[in-house]
């Protein structure tokens, strides 16, 4: 009966983990760029029970031998094993703005383990060092920078950050930036052929586990462009993560249950069996 109460607990923890990441996910529904989050649930590994015994050989001195007796197997419940980001592409929404710029993917080459590559904008924390987005709500600072909308900087395709001299300015789809006529920079774009070795670190940054994103202009498979004027939203689903809330809600209301009874089995176990004897 103890091995039920186990069982019980890791449904609950299982869906409350999983709640607060489609919390989170309904939270950010509005930030441009956001990916939601995936959840993917396991079962605990299976575990064989065996009973551990001795017998006694009928020798001069009582040899008395190990007994090992297979009982069956058992599932110990479940736990949420990881929370993946999808990078699907959001809509495009039109802003109008010059300094929102949308990244598209247009053809991107699909890997060995069937993950397709993406590209992100590439931006300066910070710690001064680079990480990704596909939020491309920017801004520009008092020194004349494109920024984020949280100050980090942007960098061109030369790991260098962007100055300009108004919000006057022209991105073609190719990501040069011209202002009165005369090319100054190229925003950085950098390719992830498995995007799923990002991490997420808050402000709609990701970072790099290994070695950093080459550059997106190097990789000729890559089909992608620049949109001015507009933004990527976020891909959130946001009434198939209501459906998907109220499904765990209701899930952890049920271990929760469970739990319960098992508990009044064992007080009455306690309090009305134990009598007995």
């Amino acid at each position: 009966m103890l091995r039920g109460f186990y069982t019980a607990a890791s449904g609950m923890y299982a869906q409350q983990r999983r709640t607060e990441m489609l919390t989170n996910n309904m939270s950010n529904a509005n930030t441009p760029g956001y990916k939601a989050d995936q959840s993917s649930m396991r079962a605990f590994p299976e575990m064989l029970i065996r009973r551990m015994g001795e017998t006694t050989v009928p020798t001069e001195k009582g040899l008395n031998l190990p007994v090992n007796a297979a009982i069956g197997s058992l599932n110990t419940g479940v736990y949420m094993q990881e929370a993946a980001p999808n990078f699907l592409q959001g809509s495009l929404q039109q802003t109008q703005r010059k300094t929102d710029i949308a990244l598209l993917d247009t053809n991107m080459p699909v890997a060995a383990d069937g993950n397709k590559g993406t590209v992100f904008f590439t931006v300066l924390n910070g710690a001064g060092e680079t990480r990704y987005t596909r939020n491309g709500n920017f801004t520009i600072d008092q020194q004349g920078y494109l920024t984020t909308p949280d100050g980090y900087y942007v960098l061109d395709d030369n790991s260098n950050r962007i100055q300009l001299q108004s919000e006057n300015f022209n991105v073609n789809e190719e990501g040069y930036i011209s202002e009165n006529g005369i090319q100054i920079a190229r925003l950085g774009a950098a390719f992830a052929a498995n995007p799923y070795t990002l991490v997420k670190e808050g402000d709609g940054l990701l970072r790099q586990t290994g070695q950093p994103l080459e550059s997106a202009f190097n990789n000729p498979a890559a089909g992608f462009q620049f949109q001015q004027g507009a933004i990527e939203a976020s891909n959130v689903d946001i009434s198939k993560t209501m459906t998907d809330m109220t499904a765990a809600y209701r899930s952890f209301e049920a271990n929760q249950k469970i739990l319960q009874a098992y508990d009044r089995s064992m007080e009455k176990a306690v309090n009305e069996v134990g009598k007995l004897g």
